[in-house]
């Protein structure tokens, strides 16, 4: 018996990386997936079919059920395809791990337009699209009176709830999916569907393109050595936020190696407080305090 038998799963950008991972694990333990990927560059500017096909065949050889789509999950009309190919192939939806993704690294004073638009709509759109749709699907289910137990894991990144020069596109939309994430769990545990996110640190394309991190994310030359960067480390804990008696519900995990720890959201901490309007030259005098 496997942990997500009988579950039927969307994992988006699952042609390659950390993606792939998702997909081979949730097979192995029993989840029919539908393996959504462009088979798109790094920066998203271009794309080929394989990288789903390819997936999907090695599911298929090791006795695993899958399929593959390659809809944009950014576009409306693509997003509701996405998610009436888990419908129509396995007959119902209980999981969508929202994934895809792409870099344009640029620091502020370079970043053009198109690289701002173009992360915000992979990342930020391409969460928002599937996750709507699936939502209404759900949402229908629970007011027509079946009982639903749905789970939608969302991709975050330390690079927007921490920070990391280069990325203010790529952060702000992993900033947003972590608030995003963090709303739609209210808003959808009444049709009995929870919302996560992760934040993953691994050994993909995109971490190797980024500035300072290919070096350390090599593979360790030592086999008997833990090599805490594979991607196929993040995929258990994505697993586990898609079982069906899991309870976890708002919550945004990092995860890197063996290690898991739980994201605590933006919270206030020290004050400054008067009975009355502060006076500039006041506030000025007293808001080092705040932030020695």
């Amino acid at each position: 018996m496997g942990a997500l038998d009988g579950r039927i799963c969307i994992i988006t950008g699952a042609g390659r990386g950390i993606g792939r991972e998702h997909a081979l694990l949730f097979a192995a333990e029993g989840a029919k997936v539908v393996v959504n990927d462009l088979g798109g560059s790094l920066d998203g500017s271009s794309g080929e079919g394989t990288p789903a096909e390819q997936v999907v065949a090695e599911i298929k050889a090791l006795g695993g059920d899958a399929v593959a789509n390659h809809d944009n999950i950014a576009d409306w009309d693509g997003g509701q395809r996405l998610i009436n190919t888990a419908i129509e192939t396995f007959g119902d939806l209980h999981v969508l791990v929202n994934n895809a993704g792409i870099l344009r690294d640029r620091v502020l004073v370079n970043l053009s337009e198109e690289d701002w638009d173009a992360v915000i709509n992979v990342h930020l759109k391409g969460h928002f699209v599937p996750t709507r749709h699936a939502a209404a699907y759900w949402r229908e289910q629970a007011k027509a009176g079946k009982e639903v137990k749905a789970s939608i894991i969302n991709t975050s990144s330390t690079s927007g709830l921490i920070g990391n020069v280069g990325q203010s596109n790529y952060g702000a939309a992993k900033s947003g999916i972590a608030s995003f994430t963090v709303i739609i769990a209210e808003e959808l545990a009444r049709y009995g569907v929870r919302a996560n996110a992760i934040a993953p640190a691994a050994r993909t394309r995109m971490t190797e393109s980024t500035p300072g991190l290919s070096d350390v994310v090599k593979a360790p030359t030592d086999a008997a050595t833990f090599d805490a960067w594979d991607p196929a480390n993040i995929s258990p804990l994505v697993a586990t936020l898609a079982m069906e008696n899991c309870t976890a519900n708002g919550q945004v995990f990092f995860v890197q190696g063996g290690t898991v720890r739980r994201f605590q959201n933006w919270t206030m901490q020290e004050t400054l407080e008067k009975k009355e309007r502060w006076a500039v030259a006041d506030l000025a005098a007293e808001l080092p305090k705040l932030i020695k």
